[in-house]
């Protein structure tokens, strides 16, 4: 009989399946992908059992269970195979039906099964911030069909299989004070401050919340209370207090307070006066103190949650820093520390938790902590104060306060060192109440960060396109790094030449701006708010070195957003690419820009703006946002220095 046949010399049968596999893979998709791999898998295994035999007996013909063998390797193994394994091909494919970082309508780059992902456990930093949560919805809005780039080289990928956290809606506050009038009073201001919705808005301060009287009128100051202080140095100074029931149109009083808050609907986070229990002159000022904040309670009678025992008492420049002993009837040190902070913080949550129980209500007491660690230059107050806080009042505290202004104190910073301490200092801050709560062995609290802003100033910074856009990062950062609410510095202030927190503006001349005009950062909050869902997710981009920062969302409708910052001072082309979302037909944003230089005052939502150099558009409610089609994948531009707000539609 002739010799039988065998397989070709050198693996050449299995040479010619893997080419075979190749060609599935490049030209025939997923299925045929499978199929290869089993005749390659099958031809090998015929090959060695050809060997096998060969070496038995080299001229022999084949037996009859290798020809089985050699039929079933080449026809039945791999269709059995390739029927086991579709399926999984089909669901592990990342080919897809077109789509954001795809080549068609909008389909999920990982696959078209598109799951709900489970919500996390309440992060301990955010804990009861979180409890009025409530479900946000996306409602295709009219739109400017707009162009996008052809062929972007970043690529930013939105990951919503898995919720980092909901969204705490106490994160997006400010800050009022007694100087910027009466509030209700003002038309204009309240219409912005309504369509803003900060969430939450603080009163009274601030430093003056410890000078501060809420049920007293001008000039009448409780008896206790001494004309004057002392300030670190131990000179003495006019007390220059201030009252609640002041109703002069230059101030705010208690009761217009309220009256804002509901008329704009917003809520409040009261600061108590904490510096009367060391200045106080009565035979126990703690409890007197305590006595009032406990008043407060009951006269505010549940329109507060939110309470602070003080306002940075660490701090030199703090009433009550430095007492005159001589003058104290309950034997307190010159010079606070934090371990006495903490055994009073406990007398007044005592008082103020009895009072919220009169009036059946459960109300939230803070407790101060520095947000960084100390220097060689600060005082011992400051190097021993989160210590002696945590140790006294650690568990007692409902959440932790901290305060941060991010930038270098006073210095002349650039847009780059502004834009770089949000990522930053947020990030350091949670990480140092972290690790001074386990250093001093008590439970992690809600984190409360219930001032921020930034000190650079010399060009006009505060005032400028690049505050808006660090408000928009420290936003981002807030939400990704988990603390439960936030609070901006503040409403409004005064100008001096531009080194002015306030988010609108006093209409000082000097300033040339409207009485109660928005500043910058007020559009980028404003347009932020607006396109941020309401549960946080992961997102990366492409490339280490593309000066884009990303903070994205889901809305429980269903769609994605995301905002993207790009701190360069070039324009970039992006395109979104998703996990576990499908794309719909379109969609939506605002493109976010200032004007010339470093530090502009001017700002253009979707090519609008002012006629001048100074403001943004008057009609910012009214803009409709950009729009394209996903067809050939979400795509857009990113001005330089610019900000860009967005939201994918559902399929």
């Amino acid at each position: 009989m002739p010799a039988p046949a065998r397989p070709p010399a050198s693996g050449g049968l299995y040479r010619a399946g893997v080419l075979k596999f190749f060609h599935r893979v490049f030209f025939m998709g997923p299925a045929a992908v499978f199929y290869g791999i089993a005749c390659c898998v099958a031809q090998r295994v015929l090959q060695c059992m050809w060997q096998l035999a060969a070496r038995v007996d080299k001229h022999a013909c084949a037996p009859p269970i290798i020809q089985t063998i050699e039929y079933s390797s080449m026809y039945i193994i791999p269709r059995l195979v390739t029927l086991l394994l579709l399926p999984l091909a089909l669901a592990c494919s990342k080919k897809t039906t077109g789509g954001a970082g795809g080549d068609g309508n909008g389909t999920d780059t990982t696959g078209n099964t598109v799951v709900t992902p489970a919500d996390p456990a309440t992060e301990n930093s955010i804990g009861f911030f979180l409890n009025e949560w409530t479900a946000k919805s996306f409602t295709p809005p009219s739109y400017t069909e707009t162009g996008v780039p052809s062929n972007p080289i970043t690529t930013v990928t939105l990951d919503a299989s898995t919720v980092v956290t909901k969204i705490s809606p106490a994160l997006f506050g400010n800050n009022s004070n007694p100087y910027m009038t009466q509030m209700v009073t003002e038309t204009t201001l309240l219409k912005h401050i309504t369509n803003l919705h900060p969430g939450i808005i603080r009163f009274p301060g601030g430093n003056i919340s410890s000078v501060y009287f809420w049920n007293r009128n001008p000039g009448n100051p409780p008896p206790d209370a001494p004309e004057k202080l002392l300030n670190a140095d131990g000179a003495a100074g006019d007390a220059g207090y201030w009252y609640g029931g002041n109703t002069a149109g230059w101030t705010l009083s208690v009761d217009n307070y309220y009256s804002m808050l509901q008329q704009t609907g917003n809520q409040g986070i009261i600061t108590i006066n904490y510096g009367y229990a060391r200045y106080g002159t009565g035979a126990d000022p703690v409890a007197a103190a305590a006595h009032l904040a406990a008043d407060w309670v009951r006269y505010d009678n549940a329109r507060t949650k939110y309470w602070e025992i003080g306002n940075e008492s660490n701090g030199t420049w703090q009433a009550g820093y430095r007492i005159d002993p001589s003058q104290n009837k309950d034997a307190q040190p010159a010079i606070i520390t934090g371990e006495l902070y903490g055994k009073h913080y406990k007398v007044f949550a005592d008082s103020m938790r009895k009072a919220a129980t009169e009036i059946g209500k459960t109300i939230y007491i803070g407790a101060q902590l520095l947000e960084k660690p100390t220097e060689s230059w600060q005082t011992a107050t400051d190097k021993s104060w989160n210590s002696g806080v945590l140790a006294q009042a650690g568990n007692a505290a409902d959440y932790y306060i901290l305060h941060s202004y991010y930038t270098p104190f006073n210095a002349n910073s650039t847009p780059s060192e502004i834009l770089a301490s949000a990522p930053k200092v947020t990030a350091e801050m949670m990480q140092h109440v972290k690790s001074s709560a386990t250093a001093a062995g008590v439970s992690m609290k809600p984190v409360a960060l219930t001032e921020w802003n930034i000190f650079a100033i010399g060009s006009q910074q505060m005032v400028s396109q690049i505050a808006g856009i660090h408000a928009v990062m420290v936003m981002g950062e807030l939400l990704g790094n988990k603390f439960g609410m936030a609070s901006r510095w503040d409403l409004a202030n005064a100008w001096e030449n531009g080194n002015d927190h306030g988010l609108f503006s006093q209409g000082e001349p000097a300033s040339g701006e409207a009485k109660w005009a928005p500043r910058p950062a007020f559009y980028y909050q404003y347009f932020f708010q607006k396109y941020l869902g309401d549960r946080f997710i992961n997102s990366s981009v492409s490339g280490a070195n593309s000066g884009i920062k990303t903070y994205a969302s889901t809305f429980s409708s269903g769609q994605v957003a995301v905002t993207l910052v790009n701190t360069l001072s070039a324009a970039q082309e992006v395109k979104l690419a998703f996990k576990n979302f499908n794309a719909g037909g379109r969609y939506y944003w605002y493109e976010i820009t200032g004007g010339p230089g470093n530090f502009s005052r001017k700002v253009m939502v979707n090519g609008q703006g002012p006629a001048g150099e100074i403001g943004g558009p008057g009609n910012y409610t009214d803009i409709k946002p950009y729009a394209a089609s996903v067809q050939g994948g979400v795509r857009v531009k990113l001005p330089p220095m610019g900000v860009v707000c967005l939201v994918v539609d559902k399929k």
